[in-house]
């Protein structure tokens, strides 16, 4: 039987975290955390979401990182990037977690069946399930469900994305979610067209609290 050691998913080292100590310095330099917060209104432009939480500029080391794991099959990607968000700011940085653990439950944005056959797995839950853990709330995946496949929102600009993006989601089992402050989880925030859909989807089961959670912000 062979035993393969864990090693750093992001330079192939020796490393039992998955993540290597010079790896996890070069995410450091380039790590922030921020809260954007959002006040609901009338009209085109509302959010239908309450703040957004990102650890990341999508740029340098980590764009190349969420490349290869979202588009390459590189699916072991996911391990350094959560372990590098768990040890920096959910174990180590309090407001962090505070503002993360005050949510009851975590939706992975969810991928249609075509592009999980293709992939193989949703980026997404990957990184939720992960962090469910760490902060011990209930991660969620058969409430929110995505019923087709589209063009890639990557391919578009933002009013390609609004329109692409349309009626592409539905909502199931909605007491699982009702009353609930429901922490959203994607990879990269652009345009929010994708966020905010799933987020206007969302609210016809009524949580409390609607939270964006992305590793990165274009």
């Amino acid at each position: 039987m062979l035993i393969f050691p864990p090693m750093c998913s992001i330079c192939g080292k020796l490393s039992k975290n998955y993540l290597c100590s010079k790896c996890n310095i070069k995410l450091k330099k380039q790590a922030t955390f921020k809260v954007d917060s959002y006040i609901t209104k009338n009209g085109f432009h509302r959010k239908y979401f309450d703040e957004h939480i990102y650890f990341f500029k999508y740029e340098g080391l980590i764009r190349q990182e969420i490349i290869k794991f979202k588009f390459d099959g590189e699916s072991y990607k996911y391990r350094a990037i959560t372990n590098f968000i768990q040890k920096n700011f959910l174990l180590n940085n309090k407001k962090a977690f505070q503002i993360l653990n005050g949510y009851d439950i975590i939706i992975p944005v969810p991928i249609s069946k075509k592009r999980l056959k293709e992939r193989g797995y949703n980026q997404c839950e990957l990184i939720a399930k992960d962090l469910a853990k760490c902060l011990k709330i209930k991660l969620i995946k058969n409430c929110l469900l995505k019923r087709k496949n589209i063009i890639s929102q990557s391919k578009l600009n933002k009013e390609q994305r609004e329109e692409n993006i349309k009626d592409v989601y539905i909502i199931k089992n909605k007491q699982k979610i009702s009353n609930k402050k429901v922490l959203l989880l994607d990879d990269i925030y652009t345009t929010g067209s994708t966020a905010n859909e799933c987020s206007k989807i969302l609210t016809q089961a009524e949580p409390s609290k609607i939270g964006i959670i992305t590793i990165a912000k274009d």
